[in-house]
């Protein structure tokens, strides 16, 4: 399995302190089924934990994910700010999720070389 974070996806778990472990917890989650919501087209979003506090008042990231193969963190957000994400967004997000899905090797090495995409590593 592996798993990229998107650069503006990287800016807000920068600023909100969300390490590659939290990340990395989300996507375990996902493979032993714990989705929390299945938006359809490869897109899910997941629930995750402030840093030292719980998921009830955490975040909610919207990850592109092909289960035991690609997973893309490409939008994160606070749950006190935003509910969900509109329609049209996620007639966007499956159409992205659709492309991004399907890359290969060497367009996952192209798109990290050019700092488009950055691979969530293991602690």
């Amino acid at each position: 399995m592996r798993i990229f974070r998107n650069k503006s996806f990287t800016r807000f778990a920068r600023r909100e302190d969300l390490d590659d472990a939290t990340l990395r917890k989300a996507i375990d989650d996902a493979e032993r089924g714990l989705i929390d919501a299945k938006l359809g087209g490869g897109v899910i979003k997941q629930r995750v934990a402030r840093p030292r506090k719980g998921k009830s008042g955490g975040f909610r990231v919207i990850i592109l994910y092909k289960a035991h193969a690609l997973a893309f963190f490409v939008h994160g957000f606070a749950k006190k700010d935003r509910d969900n994400i509109a329609a049209d967004e996620l007639t966007a997000l499956k159409l992205l999720a659709s492309q991004m899905l399907s890359f290969d090797d060497q367009a996952i090495a192209k798109a990290v070389e050019s700092g488009t995409l950055i691979e969530v590593t293991r602690p």
